[in-house]
Order: C-alpha cells, then structure tokens, then sequence
C-alpha cells in the first residue's frame, strides 16, 4: 500500500497515479461538478423515494416530507423508503470517499474497497460473526467487519509485493483474496442454511431498510469520518509527493499513510456491516471527480462524497424500477456493472504508461518451473498412478464405503447389485463429470497463461467462467423449453462472448497481457453481477445457486459426462499439438516475432481454444476456480516449459485435483456437503500464497 521510496521510480510511475489532474484544479469544471453533483443528488432522492411496489408521486413525497399525515402512503414514505434512500447517501458517500483514500495511500488508480479486498473480508467477519457470535455482532458489528477488512487488506498488501506492487499485481492479489474470502463465506452460508436465510440479497449489497437503526448506527461514523477527513485534506495531498518531498516539509509519511488507510478501512467497512458488500463505486467515483481537474483533498472528498451518494442512490433507484416484474435486485450488481465499464477504461489509461517499458510485452512466465526431478515418462506415469488411486478411493468413499476389491469388481463387469447401482448410477458419473472437468480447467489455465504471458492467467481471472455461467443461466432461463443438453451451448457462447469483448478491448493495446487480464477482471465481475440478477430474478434457490457459483458436483449424472467427453477428444489434442508455439509465445513478443512467429494470431488460437474448455467445464461444474492456476504451475515445476509435456501432466493434475476435491466435500463433513469449488480455493490458497511470495523477490508480474 505504500508508494515506492526511490523518486525515480515514482516519477516513472507518474502516468498510472491515482490523480491526473488536467488543470491546476481551478476553474469552471469543479464548479460544474459541484453544482452537477447536487443537482443529481436532489433529482435522484426524489427519484428514489418514488420506487417501489407501491406507486407514489412527487407530489406525495414532497407532502409526506413537509407535512406529514396519517396516511398508509406518508408512513411508508417516511418510515421505509426515506431511511433507505438515506443509507444510500451515507453508503455511497463513504465508499468514494474510502476510495480516494486508497487511491491516494497507494499512488494506484486500480485501489478501492473492492479490488483491495476490503469488502469481501468484512462480509466474512460479519457472517462468522452472525453464526459463532451473535451477541458479540450485536454489539460490536462495526469492530468485527473492521477487523475483516484490515485483514483482508494486509493480506493483498503482502501478496502484492508491498511496496513493490504493481497496479495489476494488486489488483490480481485482490481478487485472489476476494475469491478465497469468498468461497469460506460461501461454505458457512451453504452449511447454516437455516441461520444465514435471506442473506444472499444482502450479500450482493442491499440497500432495504425497514426502520431507522442502520441510519442511527452509521451516520455519525460516515458523516464524522467525512469532516474530519476534509479538515486533515493538507495532510493527505503530502501523500502525492515523493517521499523526500514530504519529509523536507517535516511529515511522518508512514503514520499519514496509516491513518489515511485506517479511515478508508472504517467507512468501508461501516457501509458493510449495514448494507453488504457493494463494490466499484470507490474506483469509480474519485477518477469521475478527478476528470474534471480537481487534484487537491479539499476538493476531491466533498465532492467524492456528493457524487458517491448521488450514484448510489440513483443505482438503487434503478434496481427498483422493476420490482413490479423481477423482484427486487442487489444494489450491489447494478453497481458491478455500472464499474466494469470504468475499469476496463482504467486498464487503457494504464496500459499507455506501459508502452515501451521493459515489461511491455508481459510478466515473466518462469514462475512455477526448475524442481524436475525425474524423467517425463515416469513423471506421466508417476501421476497417472495418483490419478487411479485418487479416483478409486472417490468411488469407495461415501455415506456406503465400498471395498476398493469391490469397486474393481464392480468396474469389471461383476460386484454386488447395490453396489452396481450406486457406483454406475450415482459415484462413477459424478467422479467422471469432476475429472473430466477438472482437466479442461487445467489445460485450458495452461493455455491462457500462455495467451496472456502472466502466471496468474486463470479462466475465473480473465472472464470465462462468470461468462460461461452466464450464459448458461441466460438459457435456461430466458428458455425454460429448451433441454438441459442446451446448456453447454449457453456456457460455450457465454464464455466465448466474454472472452471475445477481453479480447477486442485489448486488441489496439496489442493484446498486452496486463490489459488483458485488468479487462478480464471488469469482464469477471460483470457476468457474476448477471449471474445474482438472474439468480434473483428467477427466484432459484440460494443453496443451490451458491453452490454452484462456488463450483459443485452434487447429483451429476451421466449426461454432463457425455457432453464434455466430445469437447475433450478434440481440443486437448490440438492443445497438445500447438506446443512449439505455445513454447515460443514465453518469450517476449519481440523475441517470439523475431523467430517467425505470429504472436496475435497465435494468441488468438491458444485462447479460442482455452475458452472452449473452460466454458464446457463451467456448464457441468459451475465456476471452479484455482485449479487452472495450480495445475499449470504444478506441471511446470515438474516438467519446465515445454508445453507438450506440462499441458499433459497439468491435464492429470486437474484430474485429481476437482476429483479430490470432491471427494473431500463428499466426507468431510457426512451427511453434508461442501462444494467442490470452495475445497479447491481453500486447498489453493496456501500454494498461492507462496507462489505470490516467490514472484516478489525475482520479477514483478504485469
């Protein structure tokens, strides 16, 4: 979080800092701001107080405000819809504020609650604390969802090379974090179901409010937090200055940094405790303001604070325009998509810095190699063994245990009638349908990392998986009539859409592998924010809905293994046979042009590909994350970097890795389950986190 101390490296920085000022800040465009901000605000409340089941006028709010009666329609107004649209000033004035706090303490224009994780750790601690420690959560909410958020930030801190961090570094640190935060969160949800009901409409950030007290509990920490954060403005512009600059006018940089970053923190996390996780208004909010020249913190709080809330309230005004026809929808999703478009806007800003640095053409693709041991063939042969033994101990293991001389029988032709019924019926397919997937994930990991030339390319990280699952919910939605065997054609065209917009938006940048993979982030958060509205909208049931946003094999069937065998019997051989390419594109794209080949294309190639893996995969398992980020890395250690070889061993690996994740959320915890997409990212993130180490001390990523 801390800029870096050398000022050479901070002026070569100065083209991604948080706070391009295209005046001295002076002028008519702040003013504009200023009285455009208001105006919004004032047309937007009203706007808001208007929405809802029950149709109100203008007319009737302004009585209900100035004089009140006793009225079903007053009551409502001043009751309900009043408190909430005031939340929603509070919320969305604490978030952009919190952003250009983050912005500021880390010189990064991709820094907010959301990519700095902060957001997903509060959620957490608020949900732990509603299951293990009500009566503390009672009292102490606030406390609690701090703690979180500090954590949660600390954690991408370290991860993202401290002081060393890139804008992309941390912004993938970031999600890693939020996708592991995540996934816990999940598995206490789906596993106190009874306790956590209703939460999955908070969880996506909801501004509903049926009295006052959230209002009473925020206000003096959000209001408060906002004065004296303008009074102290001169203390955080020294932030912007090198660090000598700073210290010759007699500043503690380090305590500054501190507390600015306390302060973001704790109005982050206020917003949380009370109306869930709402994501991107602090990354978006303080670029918005700062377009229009203001670069001083006297100018950019209040007027952070005026837009946040005037687009806060608005979103939520927007997601109750339709309530009448879908049910109300997170706040948190309109904002999602709202931010993906900004965010992908960044990643062209930043990507202009780029051009003609020394990591132009990406980060290095050597982490995850040099521990080769053996030979490849007893490598392959090695980890085909693991596969067998991790795949027979999955059929015997259960509610039922079978002998494994029983599975063997039963797998032959023989066995008992009960135990035929339950391994061919129920064990055997689901086994297939993980494995089998499991690969797909893996060799479609290996070959994006390629693609993008950063070893933290993953299908969930560039977009494929939330577009994949997407488009699957959009079909079998939008066309109840249709058969299940049409799914996998809403996932491959899901995934391909989004992949082909990540692919599009980078084209002019020479498909650039950090604007790739910051573009596959916004694409990312777009489809999961779909995937809640569709999940809402259609009123599925949360249990499963979560399970299989998280990734799950429960009650699969032979019908998702006859959908992925095909795609697997094509595409993982011509994965295979583009190898020496794929081996070439490790190099920088000069290097690789220089020897005959053609990066765009060949990039392209490697990507169509990958998709359609990832895609299939995502139609019959959901979204799992982590193992196209493991598996590659764990060939690569084995085998180096020839393709051919690791995308073998990747597709091995993947293979035991779902299975054994399954087959680990199937004992754990009998008679429950816990998805096999929330093992994986709990099994991952510790090899994650030492891969991230690891990076820091030799090359920066992106």
């Amino acid at each position: 979080m801390i800029p870096s101390e050398n000022p050479a490296q901070a002026s070569r920085q100065a083209g991604i800092h948080p706070a391009p000022s295209v005046t001295s800040g002076r002028g008519w465009k702040p003013l504009w701001m200023l009285a455009g901000g208001l105006a919004a605000l004032f047309v937007l409340t009203f706007v808001s107080l208007t929405q809802g089941l029950a149709d109100i006028s203008v007319m009737t709010v302004v009585q209900a405000l100035v004089f009140p009666q006793d009225t079903a329609d007053h009551h409502m107004i001043r009751s309900v819809r009043l408190p909430r649209t005031v939340m929603g000033l509070l919320a969305g004035a604490a978030l952009a504020v919190s952003g250009v706090l983050m912005q500021t303490v880390t010189r990064n224009p991709l820094a907010s609650e959301t990519t700095l994780g902060v957001n997903a750790g509060a959620y957490l601690a608020v949900v732990a604390g509603m299951l293990f420690w009500p009566g503390l959560l009672h009292q102490y909410a606030l406390p609690l969802a701090v703690a979180g958020g500090t954590l949660a930030a600390l954690a991408v801190y370290a991860l993202a090379g401290r002081t060393k961090g890139s804008p992309l570094r941390i912004a993938l640190s970031g999600m890693i974090v939020t996708l592991v935060l995540s996934s816990v969160t999940s598995a206490l949800i789906l596993l106190n179901q009874q306790t956590t009901q209703g939460i999955f409409l908070w969880g996506s950030g909801s501004l509903v409010q049926n009295d006052w007290d959230g209002v009473r509990f925020t206000w003096p920490w959000i209001l408060g937090g906002v004065i004296v954060l303008f009074l102290a403005a001169r203390q955080w512009d020294v932030l912007t200055l090198s660090e000598e600059s700073a210290r010759s006018l007699g500043q503690n940089v380090g305590t500054t940094r501190f507390l600015a970053m306390g302060a973001a923190i704790v109005l982050a996390c206020v917003t949380v405790s009370v109306v869930g996780p709402i994501g991107f208004l602090g990354l978006v909010v303080p670029h918005l303001v700062r377009l229009s020249g203001v670069s001083k913190h006297a100018g950019l709080i209040p007027l952070a604070a005026l837009w946040g809330a005037g687009l806060l309230v608005g979103a939520d005004a927007v997601s109750r325009m339709f309530v009448n026809a879908y049910g109300e929808l997170p706040v948190g999703a309109i904002t999602a998509m709202l931010g993906a478009p900004c965010l992908i806007w960044l990643a062209m800003r930043v990507s202009r810095s780029m051009a003609g640095g020394r990591d132009s053409s990406g980060g290095s693709m050597m982490a995850g190699t040099g521990l080769r041991r053996l030979p490849y063939p007893a490598l392959a042969a090695l980890t085909g063994v693991l596969l067998v033994l991790v795949w027979g101990l999955s059929l015997s293991s259960g509610t039922l245990r079978i002998p494994l001389a029983e599975v063997a029988a039963v797998l032959t032709g023989g066995g008992e009638p009960m135990h035929r019924q339950i391994l061919l019926e129920h064990r055997l397919p689901r086994l297939l349908t993980a494995g089998l997937s499991g690969m797909a994930i893996a060799v479609s990991g290996s070959l994006l990392q390629h693609a993008v030339r950063n070893p933290l390319g993953d299908p969930q990280v560039v977009g494929v998986t939330s577009g994949a699952g997407a488009g699957a919910l959009l079909l079998m939605i939008g066309f109840p009539q249709l058969s299940a065997g049409w799914i996998p054609v809403g996932a491959v065209l899901g995934g391909i859409a989004a992949a082909a917009l990540v692919y599009a938006v980078s084209w002019k940048r020479g498909l650039h592998p950090t604007i790739v993979t910051l573009v596959g982030i916004a694409v990312a958060a777009f489809g999961s924010a779909i995937i809640n509205l569709l999940i809402i909208y259609a009123k599925v049931d949360v249990a499963p809905a979560l399970s299989w946003m998280a990734g799950s094999t429960y009650n699969r069937g032979w019908t998702e293994v006859q959908r992925i065998v095909p795609f697997l019997l094509i595409l993982l051989p011509l994965a295979a046979w583009l190898g020496r390419r794929v081996d070439l594109l490790t190099f920088s794209e000069e290097t690789s042009t220089g020897l005959g080949l053609p990066v765009r294309k060949t990039r392209m190639y490697v990507a169509v590909i990958a998709v359609l893996l990832s895609s299939i995969a995502a139609a019959n398992v959901g979204s799992v994350g982590f193992i196209g980020l493991l598996a590659p890395h764990a060939a690569r250690m084995l085998v180096g970097v020839n393709h051919r070889q690791s995308v073998v061993i990747a597709a091995l690996l993947g293979g035991i890795l779902l299975a054994g994740a399954d087959w680990i959320g199937r004992i754990v915890m009998i008679p429950k389950e816990l998805p096999s997409g929330i093992v994986t990212a709990l099994l991952g993130a510790p090899y994650l986190l030492y891969l991230m180490t690891k990076s820091n001390g030799t090359k920066r990523i992106g």
